[in-house]
């Protein structure tokens, strides 16, 4: 079998730094309207990506 890129563990790693990565970002607004906005974006796109 021949190497086509990135293995499916090293995108699932990438995924998750993207996740935690806008989870410190909600995490740390301060305002909480923003802070839901971000949360609810985040959850919205997990949504997208579980149906594609």
């Amino acid at each position: 079998m021949v190497d086509m890129g990135m293995t499916t563990d090293k995108q699932f790693n990438g995924f998750l730094r993207f996740l935690l990565d806008a989870l410190k970002d909600a995490m740390e607004e301060k305002e909480s309207e923003k802070k839901d906005e971000k949360l609810t974006k985040i959850a919205e796109n997990l949504q997208k990506t579980l149906e594609d």
